[in-house]
């Protein structure tokens, strides 16, 4: 039998090897620093370097701005204390910008993952030219910055959280926004600059809104050890995500988690999709206010209409809801028995409908999942945490990229 053999990469030097190190110490710092004081012989024991090594490593990241030290840290041992590491809370920072439907929302976030500044405006984004809608998330994302720059942050990346099937810096298709092969990422990237001459190009990511919002849900989350789950977030459409052992699904074409468009009935209503009966057309922000007798109020108003009736006891309201639920559970529970997650978050609007869209869900997942541990009160049907939106998750993935090589986003020499 002929082997197959992998190819294999340069070999690593020495420049190669310290760059790692410089993450491996960047990381370790920062992951202490959510549990306490990190010191250098604590991160030495953490990452299997000696505390020579790790203290020429510091004196390195804190050079380029993105370690700090002050103070000193006890740890009840004999020996003396050591000087507490923070990662900075000014320098390197990651732009995320999330446009959906019927709002912009603009955030920019530390390396310590805690979001500095946020703008959001609710802009109905529908039938409005792309160009308009990225030209407008671009004055958005430019006076961020400047907001960013008076806190001492310096963004070195942004990230765009885009709805639909998004591939290559472009979105291939977004029915609810009527978007078709559009190039988001150039356009929105040649607006910024074109806002901030005599400023830095700033480079620009993009991805599907739901996988970003899923990965603010892991990075962020109240998931604890939880790492592998399905994410749906409800908004006007109905977007989804699968996270497996940390690591976010993409599939083949990076078009996967498309939850929102399976089909519940053949004969259902017609999808902006061009199919007929998919979830979207049951469980989608504008079936449920309308379903509701709300839907004269778009938005988060209408939204925030449908909590106050449900929570009131409006019957139409409560009925809207639950039908929701069950439609949601009956797609999830084959989405479950397929794929075996761990849990099913439901952010977006669906966290506020929980207690009268839980229950129903719940229901349909206990009665169609062949594994059986889907029962009533197992915790795996969960609401997500305040801290999972896409914008917090586009800024972290640019902050990943600088954790990963801080090397390549050091302070430029001279400031």
């Amino acid at each position: 039998m002929k082997s197959i053999l992998t190819p294999l990469g340069p070999k690593a030097g020495k420049d190669t090897v310290r760059r790692h190190n410089l993450s491996l110490v960047l990381r370790a710092v920062r992951d202490e620093g959510e549990r306490g004081d990190a010191t250098r012989a604590g991160v030495a024991a953490r990452v299997g370097l000696t505390r020579a090594a790790v203290s020429s490593l510091v004196e390195q990241l804190m050079a380029g701005g993105f370690l700090t030290e002050s103070g000193k840290t006890f740890s009840g041992q004999a020996g003396r204390p050591g000087t507490a590491l923070k990662v900075a809370r000014t320098g390197p920072a990651g732009l995320g910008v999330e446009i959906n439907i019927d709002y912009v929302s603009v955030c920019v976030v530390d390396l310590a993952g805690t979001g500095r500044v946020r703008q959001t405006e609710h802009l109905d984004n529908r039938g409005t030219p792309a160009g308009e809608v990225l030209a407008r998330a671009a004055r958005i994302a430019a006076r961020t910055l400047d907001s960013a720059r008076e806190q001492e942050l310096r963004p070195v990346g942004a990230a765009l959280a885009l709805p639909g099937l998004v591939s290559d810096g472009a979105v291939r298709q977004a029915p609810n926004l009527g978007w078709s092969e559009v190039p988001a990422q150039e356009l929105f990237a040649d607006a910024l600059a074109a806002l901030r001459p005599g400023h830095p190009v700033l480079p620009v990511a993009s991805e599907n809104e739901a996988n970003l919002a899923a990965l603010a849900e892991l990075w962020f989350g109240g998931l604890d050890e939880m790492r592998s789950f399905l994410y749906l977030t409800g908004e006007i459409g109905v977007g989804g995500a699968l996270v497996l052992n940390g690591e976010l699904l993409r599939g083949a074409n990076g078009f996967a988690g498309e939850i929102g468009h399976v089909v519940v009935d053949p004969a259902g209503p017609e999808c902006r999709c061009g199919s007929r009966g998919c979830l979207e057309q049951y469980a989608g922000q504008a079936a449920l206010l309308r379903a509701a007798g709300v839907e004269g109020l778009g938005g988060a108003s209408g939204v925030l209409e449908l909590e106050r009736r449900a929570g009131a006891g409006d019957p139409r309201a409560v009925a809207a809801v639950g039908e929701a639920g069950r439609m949601l559970g009956r797609v999830l529970s084959g989405a479950v028995n397929l794929l075996d997650p761990d849990a099913v978050v439901l952010g977006g609007i669906y966290r506020g409908l929980m207690p009268w869209l839980s229950r129903p869900a719940g229901e349909e997942l206990t009665g169609r999942v062949v594994s059986g541990l889907w029962s009533p009160g197992s915790g795996r049907l969960r609401a997500s945490s305040l801290a999972g939106d896409a914008a917090r998750g586009a800024a972290a993935l640019v902050v990943q990229d600088v954790l990963d090589d801080p090397v390549a986003y050091a302070e430029p020499s001279g400031g």
